[in-house]
């Protein structure tokens, strides 16, 4: 066999197996944000009608308590999948802790007919324009923020959440008070 070649393979083949090695156990849908360890960024946005008890829902309205915050969308078949895993962790969870929908590039009517077929545990909330998630830095919905009480971001997670996964991240939430 040919030394060289033997060599260049290596060189190769062995970084990527590190890299690959290292990535073992991780989970790839919790994702590691820029944001997580910083104040969440700021928005007051219009609630879907029948989902609040005001019409407009401000971030500085939910200090004092903890939040999860979940982009979704209509249109998006894993949002459909995880709704009823929020709607039920916000009656479990919803003394202590706030539950709050952005919905992601959407239109009211649609949202409405949405939550009529699925139901609605917490309130819903139109980013027009797409400027929070933008500020959130979503890719892609469903993303879910859990915000502590103090308005910090304590974690992220892209992708729909179980419920072991979302009352694992609301447990962490309540004890990083």
């Amino acid at each position: 066999m040919n030394k060289k070649v033997l060599v260049a393979g290596l060189v190769l083949v062995l970084p990527l197996i590190a890299l690959l090695a290292m990535s073992f156990g991780r989970d790839p849908h919790a994702v590691r944000s820029p944001l997580v360890g910083k104040q969440a960024p700021p928005f007051a946005l219009t609630t879907v009608r029948g989902t609040g008890d005001v019409p407009q829902l401000s971030l500085e309205a939910l200090a004092g308590k903890p939040a999860v915050v979940n982009f979704w969308a209509t249109w998006c078949q894993p949002c459909q999948m995880e709704h009823g895993v929020l709607t039920r962790g916000a009656k479990m969870f919803g003394d202590k802790v706030q539950f709050v929908g952005i919905v992601y590039e959407d239109e009211e009517p649609a949202i409405l007919d949405f939550l009529g077929r699925y139901g609605s545990g917490y309130p819903a909330l139109l980013d027009h324009g797409g400027k929070t998630a933008i500020a959130y830095g979503v890719t892609g919905v469903p993303e879910t923020f859990f915000i502590d009480a103090s308005g910090k971001i304590v974690s992220k997670y892209a992708g729909p959440l179980s419920p072991d996964l979302l009352a694992q991240h609301v447990r962490g939430l309540l004890e990083s008070r």
